[in-house]
């Protein structure tokens, strides 16, 4: 049961994720730099609450898929979907302090590159997922 639980986790991460980088963020990117500024700030706020538990807690069942089976591929998938955490951290969370302390009214071209940029590495989220949810569906089925 843990491992079916980390793999609905793991795809619902992976369709919110790739929902983002598919309809949000080229949606977004039609925007004038004020709205596409106001408009990301409360988005990844939101994002950000519904992905990082769900990264955790999809790990966490796996983990127990794993310890339940001692089956390596529910440590892989698991380490993989965490995987998102170290990387959020280390290489967005730069990106997105510097988009957090801009102010939507006087948005500009810098503003843009980022918000781009944000995209570019959110997608590296979306392959996170995507690669723990295969993982958890093979070991699912095998």
């Amino acid at each position: 049961m843990a491992g079916q639980i980390a793999l609905a986790i793991a795809a619902i991460f992976t369709g919110a994720a790739v929902y983002i980088n598919v309809a949000e963020q080229p949606a977004r990117l039609r925007l004038d730099n004020c709205a596409l500024l106001t408009e990301w700030k409360p988005a990844y706020e939101r994002g950000f609450a519904m992905q990082a538990p769900l990264a955790a807690i999809g790990c966490a069942a796996g983990l127990f898929a794993w310890w339940q089976t001692r089956d390596l591929r529910w440590l892989v998938g698991s380490l993989v979907l965490i995987a998102n955490w170290p990387f959020t951290m280390l290489v967005i969370m730069p990106t997105n302090s510097k988009l957090m302390a801009m102010d939507p009214a006087s948005a500009g071209p810098e503003c843009r590159a980022l918000v781009v940029r944000w995209g570019w590495l959110h997608g590296v989220r979306s392959v996170l997922g995507a690669a723990a949810t295969l993982i958890f569906l093979w070991a699912a089925i095998g």
